[in-house]
């Protein structure tokens, strides 16, 4: 596929990744209204749904049946999961923001959660989300029908809360909390993998994780594609650097830190970069021919310019 119908794709993709998280969000009600109000705010504030994307097209990959954008009413197990990844997602854009962490007043050109609601309310939409995240992905319970269903439920659940706690986003995000509070950044290369792999490719393992396992792949393809969503993070970070690399006048650059372009070159970070989501993609699937849009979208997210 070219770039342009890749970028056709992802946005129709994207929409049907935005109706079914529409349909988990809380109503504005009551006396609580206005921290769901914050949640829904930070929720629908844009994005490209990255994750529940990878998390529909794995399970695709591995024979499960996705609903078409005019279908979302059905029973898959798999739109809970989908609505409940990008809560967690959110939720963490939500606590970067925040005076006490990264202090960011625009995301995506929006004014972040805590800009137009406070701090303390972003903090409780944050922690709304989280819970909110889980309270979406138990209600694919409802749609097992046997005991197999269930324990592919129960095991996906083990995957998101995991991935998204201290032994992968959240553990990832306090190295980086801590380094940034040192004004320091990542000391050694071993402490900025560890951030990495943790901040960012913890969930989108989670993502390839949960759709392999939803769909009833075998072990050893649920561990290929954890493997496979690591080598994607860490791709998809490194482009990162090469980005405010060239642009000059990121955070990064204006502060000395240590990333990946700055301990090995743009030109080595780009070979890395084809490297890693070589292997990436030698790992998911049957190993054959690179076919199915999931291939498509790994590559698109790794070359992307912005």
């Amino acid at each position: 596929m070219t770039r342009e119908e890749i970028a056709r794709e992802l946005k129709d993709r994207a929409r049907l990744a935005e109706e079914i998280i529409r349909r988990y969000l809380p109503d504005e009600e009551g006396f609580g209204r206005t921290v769901t109000e914050a949640m829904n705010y930070s929720v629908l504030a844009g994005g490209k749904r990255l994750r529940p994307i990878l998390m529909m097209e794995t399970f695709r990959m591995y024979g499960g049946e996705a609903p078409a954008v005019t279908d979302i009413e059905g029973t898959s197990a798999i739109l809970p999961f989908m609505a409940a990844i990008e809560f967690i997602h959110n939720y963490s854009l939500v606590h970067d923001d925040l005076p006490a962490m990264d202090n960011d007043l625009y995301r995506r050109g929006k004014k972040t959660t805590h800009a137009v609601y406070g701090a303390g309310m972003a903090t409780l939409a944050g922690d709304g989300l989280l819970n909110l995240a889980f309270e979406t992905a138990l209600t694919a319970f409802e749609h097992c029908e046997s005991r197999e269903d269930t324990d592919r439920v129960a095991r996906a659940l083990r995957i998101l809360a995991d991935k998204a706690g201290i032994n992968g986003m959240v553990g990832g995000q306090c190295a980086d909390l801590e380094a940034d509070q040192e004004k320091r950044g990542a000391r050694t290369m071993d402490e900025l993998m560890y951030i990495h792999k943790h901040k960012t490719a913890a969930m989108i393992e989670s993502a390839l994780m949960i759709g392999a396992v939803l769909a009833g792949a075998p072990d050893e393809a649920i561990a290929r594609a954890e493997e496979a969503g690591e080598k994607i993070g860490l791709a998809f970070q490194i482009r990162d650097d090469i980005l405010d690399a060239r642009e000059g006048s990121g955070s990064d650059a204006s502060n000395d830190r240590l990333t990946w372009v700055s301990v090995y070159g743009e030109e080595q970070a780009k070979k890395d970069v084809e490297r890693l989501s070589g292997e990436a993609a030698a790992l998911i699937g049957d190993g054959g021919e690179r076919t199915g849009f999931l291939y498509d979208l790994i590559d698109w997210m790794i070359t992307r310019e912005l």
